[in-house]
């Protein structure tokens, strides 16, 4: 099973990462998500290959795990 984030609306385990704009799978509200560099704080570029999906830090200049990763929450104004 892939790696979700807890819904900042629902608390439940179901926003999925990879993605730059992600469904909750529990209560369906829609949010886009920008990752950030959890040592620098910089907004992280979005790296995927072969199917897998993770993210670099320019400041950094390394790769960073979505589960390192701090992810910032923006709710899209569309309902479910």
């Amino acid at each position: 099973m892939a790696f979700m984030l807890k819904c900042p609306d629902c608390d439940q385990e179901g926003v999925d990462p990879r993605y730059g704009e992600s469904r909750c799978t529990a209560c369906g509200h829609r949010f886009t998500l920008v990752a950030h560099c959890s040592q620098c704080g910089a907004e992280l570029e979005r790296v995927q290959a072969c199917g897998a999906v993770d993210f670099f830090c320019n400041s950094c200049n390394s790769l960073v795990s979505k589960r390192s990763a701090r992810f910032v929450f923006s709710r899209c104004d569309e309902q479910p």
